[in-house]
């Protein structure tokens, strides 16, 4: 009997991402066995992904608003926001590090023999373009949209303000934001229910038409980059949850990591996670007006997966092009285009062609490089979006720590707060 209630327990506390990888390996299996089956299951995957991202854009909007509109203590949401800062900076700077590292032990390129197809890259933005792009958009439409995440989260912080400033949460427009944060996120459970089906009918489509192009020339790279991304994972995500929240903290993350992890895998999209991010969040014992800034801004900022990613692609084409990738300069140009190209596409599925163009043209390289690296964001992307996404939960978990302190988590589960 003990050992049927351990087997229970173990199928109650996985059972979202056992059915997620469940979906997901019987949806390869179609699409290796069978791709023109793959290619007929591709509606079910888009309805799903679809459903995802259309509650994205509602759910970062009023979850803002309504945690920096019902926060009747400034103090704290500087201190949530600085707290987030310094994490997405300490968590980059080893990601940083650890990818410069690896690239010189383990060339990506080595061995490869690329022929190189013509492309035409589109022109640069400047800087000020770049920063006026990111921040900010021309028309009020615009902000609904999931491209343009950063402009949508400071509009929702400047509202909760706002709203904070004419009466809180005890204002009609507050008590509003609390009832719409609390049906989105029924709203998400939901959706939650048909994610099996949703990503197994993805990947079916997914392998029937991208599998061979995992193999070849670009093999070197994906040999390179994915146990660089498993060893950040082992590594280090246990190190966050530690100084979060110590053993208890690893506990914790270790419980509740799969469902974002396996999700943001398959959707190869941050914003897309963000929903299953904020149940991860709460099961853990985050709390809410915590995970309510630090997610939506982890979408946009917190992209540890594609610093290691970018630092990537950019070592390769030095490799193609027989150049040599050492020296500080060129690793702390490195590390600022591979920053810029992670923060201009965030959010995306699939990448974009955006960071890849940055890369290229910042670099100087040929425009023939363009579609190399435009091959590998597709390959690289599954596991970067897996860092990023994944990573943003350990990250919420690394503000509360700094916002309320060492047993932050001790005290939350001795309350009783939290299973």
């Amino acid at each position: 009997m003990a050992t049927q209630n351990g087997k229970q327990s173990l199928w109650q506390q996985y059972k979202t991402p056992i059915l997620l990888l469940g979906g997901i390996a019987v949806g390869s299996l179609i699409g290796v066995i069978a791709p023109s089956a793959g290619q007929f299951l591709k509606p079910a995957g888009d309805i799903f992904l679809n459903l995802l991202f259309t509650i994205v854009v509602p759910l970062v909007f009023v979850s803002i608003a309504c945690a920096v509109g019902s926060m009747a203590n400034m103090k704290r949401l500087g201190k949530i926001l600085g707290g987030t800062v310094a994490a997405f900076l300490a968590t980059g700077a080893i990601a940083a590090a650890c990818v410069l590292t690896w690239v010189n032990l383990f060339s990506p390129s080595a061995g490869t023999n690329i022929q190189l197809a013509a492309a035409e890259v589109g022109e640069p933005q400047t800087a000020a373009e770049m920063i006026v792009g990111s921040l900010t958009v021309s028309d009020f439409p615009d902000l609904w949209s999931k491209s343009h995440m950063l402009p949508l989260i400071i509009f929702a912080i400047i509202t909760g303000f706002c709203v904070a400033s004419c009466g809180g949460e005890n204002s009609p427009v507050g008590k509003l934001l609390a009832n719409l944060n609390d049906i989105i996120m029924k709203f998400v459970g939901v959706i939650m229910t048909i994610a099996p089906v949703g990503l197994g009918a993805y990947f079916a489509n997914l392998i029937g038409e991208f599998g061979p192009q995992l193999l070849g020339d670009y093999g070197r790279s994906m040999v390179v980059y994915y146990p660089l991304c498993l060893l950040y994972v082992v590594i280090f995500f246990p190190l966050y949850a530690f100084f979060s929240g110590g053993k208890l903290g690893v506990r914790r993350m270790l419980k509740y990591i799969l469902t974002p992890a396996v999700t943001a895998f398959a959707t190869q999209s941050s914003a897309a996670t963000l929903p299953v991010n904020k149940e991860a969040c709460d099961s853990i014992g985050v709390p809410k007006d915590v995970s309510d800034l630090v997610l939506p801004m982890g979408c946009t900022m917190h992209m540890d997966g594609s610093v290691l990613s970018s630092i990537v692609k950019i070592a390769f084409l030095f490799g193609v092009f027989d150049l040599p990738f050492s020296g500080a300069g060129t690793y702390a140009m490195a590390i600022a285009v591979a920053i810029l190209s992670a923060f201009v596409l965030s959010g995306a599925p699939g990448g974009g062609l955006v960071g890849e163009m940055l890369i290229v043209s910042m670099f100087g390289f040929p425009a023939e490089a363009f579609p190399l690296i435009a091959t590998l964001g597709f390959l690289f992307d599954p596991a970067a979006t897996c860092l990023n996404a994944a990573g943003d939960t350990i990250a919420s978990m690394m503000v509360t720590r700094l916002v309320e302190g060492r047993d932050w988590l001790a005290k939350t589960m001795s309350a009783g707060e939290r299973s």
